[in-house]
């Protein structure tokens, strides 16, 4: 096929619409401004580097992440093959090596006939239509110039919210004797987190010292000011303001010690913080929810009082940076197509999906959809009962007001909504059995459409 569809972004939800366009037989021209110009997060110019935690969430199908994981496994996913194959323990979730895991995809994406990568930054958007489409996956930190052009074609201001990172630190400079390794619950292998015990004194002398602390204030005039209203999104919250909910907050939330019984008492802390592995080797250990905006050096001195990482090394401090979506209800419909102008495609966090396999879920629709336009078909929307759907629906319902990001939830699934609270034979079914019902019948669906296309 001749015709080549522009990618801008070789984030995961760019690596991912890349993958299913050439898989398609569809040409592609993926550009990308890293290394060349890099952001305040990103470390590498490799393809969907992840910038914040390593893990992709709950893995069982109980579990609504755990679902849209297992939809894109079905579409055969190139993010999701590269995930299962860089696998770390981590318990009930799925977390991957990060290192390899961005590794793998740059491999498959680089070495592709029918992708061609360019290192070159965008300024400006080229001209989309269903013989060249266009899609534009330049995530939460795309670069000013391009956010300017993006704005005047959207012709709405773009949302800006503020995403926080967890620090990393160095395995061998923990003191693992004063930790215990458990998972929540004994799930996965059981002892797939390390976990630091905090006394009901040591917990509130914690959150005392983590709300006196110097607070960031923002890269430059734009960000200060933004700081001081700021917006962070829910599941990436930093702990000082979960803690200005209340100072038991954390204890109900990362803290929370509930399935994390201490081998050495028999009995629960009064609260935990986690630590879970960054890499396969165990060399590398994330701090489990700890994301902070927390100046770098109070982030060394409070944590260093914690049991155990007296003398850690911090491999990454944790930091905040703005991100910035569009009003998707206003732009696009469920196939990710800007409404305005056929053949422009937006995909990832910069429409408000958020959270990796989100982002990755609307590269996959966009790259499908791409695909079809260019070859004369019709664009797909996924089926409404899947996660898939549910979410793409959510970001591109022009009735929604006030739109903020959003992860998968069942929430937003009408098979499970809408579905029976009861059996074959009139029992009552509890919510986990219902939200299984509604996994079997998401993935039923995945499947047929899959069969289709």
């Amino acid at each position: 096929m001749s015709k080549c569809v522009k990618i801008i972004g070789a984030g995961l939800a760019g690596s991912e619409a890349a993958w299913q366009l050439a898989e398609r037989g569809v040409a592609v021209q993926l550009f990308e401004m890293r290394p060349k110009s890099m952001t305040k997060a990103h470390k590498t110019g490799s393809c969907a580097e992840l910038v914040c935690s390593n893990s992709f969430r709950g893995a069982d199908l109980s579990n609504a992440v755990g679902l849209l994981k297992a939809e894109l496994r079905e579409m055969k996913s190139l993010i999701m093959e590269a995930a299962d194959a860089t696998a770390v323990p981590a318990g009930g979730a799925l977390a991957v090596d990060r290192v390899l895991f961005s590794k793998y995809i740059d491999e498959r994406i680089r070495s592709h006939p029918l992708i061609n990568f360019s290192e070159k930054e965008i300024e400006q958007l080229p001209e989309a239509n269903p013989s060249e489409p266009l899609i534009v996956a330049t995530g939460p930190l795309t670069s000013a110039p391009l956010a300017s052009a993006i704005e005047k074609v959207t012709g709405s201001s773009s949302l800006a919210f503020f995403d926080a990172i967890s620090p990393i630190v160095l395995g061998e400079s923990l003191d693992m004797s004063q930790m215990y390794r458990a998972s929540r619950y004994d799930k996965g292998d059981g002892d797939d987190y390390l976990n630091i015990p905090f006394s009901r004194e040591q917990y509130y002398t914690f959150i005392d010292e983590v709300t006196r602390a110097e607070k960031f204030g923002g890269h430059d005039e734009v960000e200060s000011d933004m700081v001081d209203n700021l917006r962070p999104f829910e599941g990436c919250m930093p702990i000082e303001d979960v803690i200005r909910r209340g100072p038991d907050t954390l204890r109900f939330g990362a803290f929370k010690p509930v399935g994390l019984k201490d081998p050495r008492t028999g009995r629960e802390p009064y609260a935990v913080m986690q630590l879970r592995m960054d890499d396969r080797a165990g060399t590398l250990w994330s701090m489990v929810g700890m994301q902070t905006r927390m100046r770098h050096g109070e982030q060394t001195r409070i944590f260093k009082t914690l049991s155990g990482m007296e003398n850690v090394e911090f491999v990454r401090l944790g930091s905040v940076h703005r991100n910035t979506f569009i009003d998707s209800p206003k732009c696009l419909d469920a196939t990710l197509s800007f409404r305005a102008c056929p053949g422009l495609f937006f995909a990832g966090q910069v429409t408000g999906t958020e959270g990796y396999v989100e982002s990755t879920a609307g590269g996959l629709v966009a790259g499908i959809n791409a695909s079809r336009i260019v070859s004369g078909e019709e664009m797909v929307e996924f089926p409404h009962e899947s996660a898939i759907g549910s979410l793409m629906r959510y970001i591109s319902d022009p009735q929604r007001k006030d739109f903020q990001p959003m992860n998968i939830s069942f929430g937003l699934m009408p098979s499970y909504t809408l579905g029976s609270t009861k059996d074959a034979s009139g029992r009552r079914l509890s919510k986990r059995d219902r939200r299984l019902v509604a996994s079997e019948n998401a993935l039923s669906a995945i499947q047929k459409l899959y069969q289709q296309l």
